[in-house]
């Protein structure tokens, strides 16, 4: 039976603090097969993106995927006979978090693959767990942090440089100003990351789907007066590229990272960039024929390994540490 109003959509009771604190259990497999599956739902966002945006503008892109995603979500709760909360709080804070996990940084990131290739957008993209790990560490505190981690997240953040820097060298152009705004957007999805916490007491379903409904409706109104999109003539491939992308990589995608986030936490569920980078970066050469340049293929290795580094246990730290000394 529907669940009452006044339980519209709750998981469990309302966390106290503003970051509540994640489960402190044992971890099993079931946990990872999420981020693994969070992992490939993300990873075809890029190249998807770049299949779809010749043929449709980016506002008008981002507002369909997530409608597309919004009513795919709809339909299930419906079926599953889950109401969607009606109070000013729930809807605030769905707001708040569309804004800075999907709207603002998919924008720039949308606007910026029309000059940046797809393989570098998702190893730029992938550098989250490490931006979250910074935030979490000098300003937030609410996950644990150690010194080893913070040097394995330099080491990520090297990676970035490899990228951007190289290109750099080149001149400031368009694709830097590009690269340098994905970055930007990387920092919003770790604010998110974070700021998720706070929806932890609601349904992951509920959460991704009133998410997805506002970010839709509030790029609506600039999508027909800016693109006018009956005058589109997008592609098939664009069309599917973008049903695709609201189903899988929105709907399905956004809900596996609330139940991650509140499975395995900020840092844990961050580190599905790891898993990302190579599967986004073999969909974007096998579905656009992109390749690796040197400074790709480098940037990838040393994000993978600072990302990698901060999802090993600490116990496996101490293993380590203590094997090296009785060397």
């Amino acid at each position: 039976m529907p669940q009452s109003t006044s339980e519209a959509g709750r998981a469990r009771p309302a966390a106290s603090s503003p970051l509540p604190s994640i489960a402190t259990g044992a971890r099993n497999w079931r946990d990872y097969a999420l981020l693994l599956a969070l992992a490939c739902c993300w990873s075809s966002t890029y190249p998807l993106t770049k299949l779809a945006l010749p043929t449709i503008p980016p506002i008008t892109f981002i507002s369909a995927r997530s409608l597309i995603a919004a009513a795919f979500l709809f339909a299930i709760l419906w079926m599953r006979g889950t109401r969607i909360p009606t109070d000013a709080k729930a809807w605030k804070l769905f707001a708040t978090q569309q804004l800075i996990n999907s709207t603002f940084p998919f924008l720039i990131i949308t606007w910026s693959q029309q000059y940046v290739p797809a393989s570098n957008t998702v190893v730029l993209a992938s550098t989250t767990p490490i931006f979250a790990f910074l935030i979490t560490s000098l300003i937030t505190r609410h996950e644990p942090a150690t010194l080893l981690k913070l040097t394995v997240a330099i080491l990520g953040l090297a990676g970035t440089v490899a990228i951007v820097g190289l290109d750099a060298l080149r001149g400031f152009g368009s694709e830097i100003v590009a690269e340098i705004a994905i970055l930007l957007a990387t920092i919003s999805f770790a604010c998110a990351t974070i700021f998720g916490l706070r929806l932890s007491e609601y349904d992951p379903m509920v959460v991704a789907a009133g998410s997805l409904l506002f970010g839709g409706l509030v790029l609506l109104p600039p999508s027909l007066l800016i693109d006018q999109p009956w005058t589109l003539q997008p592609t098939p491939t664009a069309i599917i590229a973008t049903i695709v992308m609201g189903i899988v990589s929105s709907a399905l995608g956004l809900m596996l990272f609330y139940v991650c986030l509140g499975r395995l936490g900020t840092l844990t569920t961050n580190a599905q960039g790891y898993l990302r980078i190579p599967i986004g970066v073999g969909l974007s050469v096998l579905l656009l024929g992109e390749s690796v340049p040197s400074n790709l293929a480098l940037g990838l290795l040393l994000v993978m390994a600072g990302v990698a580094a901060m999802t090993v246990p600490a116990e496996v730290y101490k293993r380590w540490s203590g094997r090296v000394r009785g060397l």
